[in-house]
């Protein structure tokens, strides 16, 4: 069996990439739209074997940027300035997961930050909602909502009112091996607290996971 060569030097391999028991991150590319009000960065992603779900990724994407200028007013109003960026929290098993920061100011004592996120299984162009992670007919409302309580008494989180349970749609994405929940600014705690962010290991709801959603692959081993 010859040894595997880490100077760089190219070796070819017969064995059909499906026999790999791990699959590949996708690729992403950045875009920078940069002019006298925008500063934005996007990702698009290329590679994928089914053009066709990859345009459809990609366009979605590039809708979810469009829509958030259009909350902040940016084509609307022309005193308005954003600056935006996105994240890359899961790149694996087929999962990819994204989130979109834009902060947007047009006077007053301080602009307003936007967080969304997208969450795809890259093999079948699937968007995944909160409630696809788990079993059918679980009840992921009240179990969640019980840990996020538990997190806001634990970590002393300042909330306008007594938390009562989180939305069946609430926000989310996925971070490696734990479901990330969070709020938008001033939806759930002051201003000055920032974005509420409540990470839940998958070890924790593993009972009530849907085995073939995004949380499910994330339950091996390695």
């Amino acid at each position: 069996m010859d040894r595997p060569r880490l100077d760089g030097t190219p070796v070819y391999c017969l064995a059909m990439a499906t026999n790999n028991i791990t699959k590949l991150p996708v690729s992403v590319r950045t875009v920078h739209l940069k002019s006298q009000r925008l500063d934005l960065y996007y990702p698009i992603i290329s590679g994928l074997q089914d053009k066709g779900i990859q345009q459809s990724i990609n366009q979605e994407i590039l809708q979810t940027v469009y829509d958030l200028l259009q909350e902040q007013g940016y084509f609307e109003n022309p005193l308005t300035t954003v600056t935006a960026s996105y994240e890359i929290k899961t790149n694996q098993r087929g999962i990819l997961s994204l989130t979109f920061i834009n902060y947007a100011f047009s006077g007053g004592a301080h602009g307003l930050t936007l967080l969304r996120s997208l969450t795809y299984n890259v093999e079948t162009g699937t968007l995944y909602r909160l409630e696809d992670l788990f079993q059918p007919n679980a009840d992921y409302v009240g179990r969640l909502s019980e840990i996020v309580k538990a997190q806001i008494e634990a970590r002393d989180i300042p909330v306008f009112e007594e938390f009562d349970q989180i939305n069946p749609d609430q926000y989310f994405y996925i971070g490696d091996k734990a479901l990330v929940l969070y709020y938008q600014l001033y939806e759930l705690t002051p201003y000055a607290y920032g974005f509420p962010f409540f990470p839940i290991s998958v070890y924790e709801i593993e009972d009530i996971l849907d085995e073939e959603g995004p949380l499910g692959l994330m339950l091996g081993s390695f």
